[in-house]
């Protein structure tokens, strides 16, 4: 298990310490997509969906997913998250509607999965 953080030198999995380590601005963009038939897509450029508006409600899921990370991923370390944009747009060529969100805090260790979260939650 040589060079894996998340174990000990017997291979049993814990949480990384990082209390030696400087607080230091942290952000991190993932990106990703949703693919959908366009007539689906549509709907929700239009927000004519029948759930309403489609893109406000992933937005707010990417938001508290993010918020969210340390109970839904074994071994993350809560984290006092400072900012999340969760940014989707409508894209004909996919079809489908591309998501980018960034995550930032001021810490001891940085916000990837968070990140990472923020663009696959689905609620």
């Amino acid at each position: 298990m040589a060079g894996l953080t998340h174990f000990d030198a017997s291979g049993q999995a814990h949480m990384v310490d990082v209390s030696e380590k400087s607080v230091t601005d942290r952000i991190a963009v993932a990106e990703g997509w949703v693919k959908m038939r366009p007539d689906t897509l549509a709907l929700v450029e239009a927000g004519t969906a029948r759930k309403g508006d489609v893109m406000g409600i992933a937005r707010l899921a990417g938001i508290m997913g993010a918020k969210r990370t340390a109970e839904l991923i074994p071994l993350c370390h809560p984290l006092p998250i400072t900012k999340v944009s969760v940014d989707l747009v409508a894209d004909s060529a996919l079809p489908g509607v591309r998501i980018t969100a960034t995550v930032k805090t001021t810490g001891q260790t940085g916000v990837e999965m968070e990140a990472l979260t923020a663009v696959s939650v689905r609620r």
